[in-house]
């Protein structure tokens, strides 16, 4: 997670400073002077280091802001695995590696606490009693609900569901020429974040959700997701005006799901042979005390399967379409790929006789994979994971005891980075992971299930690619995230050839001002039909 440097509202204001009274000038270097003399006082042994800054309160935050991942490679460099920085006043405490991970990420209920840390700004977006606005074993229980509506049966439907939406979209959308032009360019980050909403609402949520997103749920959407500032960690109750919009639709589309649900309900459970979308599934479910999930909860729940499933995936989803346009000679593997192992022949007009996707396909497709694994490596979405510690926590193997007064930070992206696990790091490599996934590197080790109340899953810290987290709060949506990836970026491949404007193989910088790390807008790339338009 992150906080922005547009939260320093005085940085770059030019002029503004001069207009402080001297008297407040004097009082602010005194306070400067006396935060630095205070760092240079001997700290105990149990105390991890701390990131030295100027300005109290404020701390480290322009620098943390500005690219946590250099600034925790910077900060490893001069202090190893375990440092303290400064952000508006709040000691984080980062323990980086493996073992980070594990200590934080698998650390006792008793101990560490996200619901803390996250709900302030979670709840007023997906809405009471869900997440982190429940108990932590309530939360395990609605995990629970949603694995049971991600069966292999509903995966093997999503792949059709996906892979249609996706040919609608640029079959209509402006950006690829109404479905008639042969060439054009396309801001893909603005153009993913519309695919992905579209496929994660038909996939999951049915035909109702996704026919009201061409109407009413657009803005809703917009503005609901307005609420995801990192101001709200700490005023969620502000009054602005996104934080108002937010409330409203919030609001509008709990109507709308729960009109929904009474609905279906009215009308009697479904059959059989419908589709078994989330709405469904959630409305046979019971807590283990007998209560059914109430209409709101349900509501709520399906509120953050739509912004779960869309926002990472809009991210992952656009970072490898930038990087298939700036490697096109892996985009044509791709392509290649399929017409091999799916079949379609190898002529001129191959890519037309490609069959539709299924769900079986992704595992006849290992490159497809690895450019899937690949960019969450490089690319992760979350560079941030966060813990509010609740007891004194001794750290194994050293002298420091990580006190109540401090937030614990994990970083699963800083292992992604590391020479130590991946050879030439920062290089976008899909093939590394050739030998890897041959030798199984990645799975995970029986010893490592475990089963936190939604069934068994892996603690997966033990691994340096933890893409989805780890632990009790492990992503629950990885296995649609990657089929949905595996078909947008199929289907995408065998239409079209990309490339980046100017030929050459780069990738625009990441974007921090957000909850997610994205590519900097806009990012534009060429984009060329495989096969005659009509």
């Amino acid at each position: 997670m992150i906080f922005p440097i547009s939260w320093l509202p005085w940085i770059g204001s030019g002029g503004w400073l001069v207009q402080i009274p001297a008297y407040t000038v004097g009082v602010l270097i005194g306070a400067i002077s006396l935060n630095v003399l205070w760092q240079f006082l001997p700290r105990p042994k149990t105390e991890p280091p701390l990131v030295f800054h100027w300005i109290p309160f404020i701390g480290n935050a322009v620098s943390y802001g500005a690219d946590p991942f250099r600034f925790y490679v910077r900060c490893r460099e001069k202090h190893g695995d375990i440092f303290t920085f400064i952000l508006f006043g709040t000691k984080m405490t980062v323990y980086l590696g493996i073992q980070g991970n594990e200590f934080i990420l698998n650390g006792k209920l008793q101990d560490v606490n996200a619901e803390e840390i996250y709900s302030p700004l979670t709840t007023p977006v997906f809405g009471r009693d869900v997440v982190y606005d429940c108990p932590n074993a309530k939360l395990m229980e609605q995990k629970k609900f949603i694995k049971f509506g991600l069966t292999h049966r509903a995966l093997q439907s999503h792949v059709q569901l996906i892979e249609k939406e996706v040919l609608d979209y640029i079959a209509s959308a402006p950006a690829f020429g109404h479905g008639q032009a042969r060439t054009g360019t396309v801001d893909i980050t603005t153009a993913m974040a519309q695919v992905t909403i579209f496929t994660a609402a038909r996939a999951l949520q049915g035909a109702e959700v996704r026919a009201k997103l061409t109407t009413e749920f657009a803005d809703l959407y917009h503005d609901l997701d307005g609420g995801f500032r990192p101001i709200n960690f700490v005023m969620p109750w502000a009054p602005l005006p996104q934080n108002r919009r937010r409330d409203a639709a919030h609001a509008k589309m709990r109507a709308v799901y729960t009109g929904i649900i009474r609905q279906r309900r009215a009308c009697g459970m479904r059959d059989q042979g419908e589709e078994p979308d989330m709405i469904w599934n959630l409305m046979r479910c019971t807590y283990k005390d007998g209560r059914p999930v109430p209409d709101t909860e349900m509501a709520h729940m399906m509120i953050t399967l739509l912004m779960a499933g869309q926002h990472s995936s809009a991210s992952s989803s656009a970072w490898i379409m930038l990087r298939l346009a700036a490697r096109p000679d892996i985009a044509e593997e791709l392509y290649r790929e399929q017409v091999v192992n799916l079949g379609g022949g190898s002529g001129a007009g191959a890519s037309s006789l490609l069959p539709p996707l299924q769900y079986e396909d992704v595992d006849k497709l290992p490159l497809l994979q690895n450019v899937v694994r690949e960019t969450l490596r490089v690319n992760s979405s979350i560079h941030t994971l966060m813990r509010k510690v609740k007891n004194p926590m001794p750290v194994p193997g050293t002298d420091y005891i990580i006190t109540p007064d401090k937030v614990l930070v994990a970083s699963p992206i800083v292992t992604h980075m590391s020479a130590e696990y991946f050879p030439d790091a920062e290089t976008w490599d899909p093939h590394r992971w050739d030998a890897r996934m041959a030798g199984d590197e990645e799975g995970d080790a029986a010893e490592d299930l475990v089963d936190y109340g939604y069934g068994a899953t892996s603690k997966g810290t033990r691994s340096p690619y933890l893409p989805f987290g780890a632990g009790r709060h492990r992503c629950i949506g990885e296995k649609f995230a990657y089929v949905n990836l595996c078909t947008i970026v199929a289907t995408m491949v065998r239409n079209f050839r990309f490339s980046t404007l100017d030929g050459k193989s780069w990738v625009p910088p990441t974007d921090y001002s957000s909850l997610f790390s994205r590519p900097s807008q806009p990012a534009v790339v060429r984009w060329e039909r495989r096969f005659p338009v009509g």
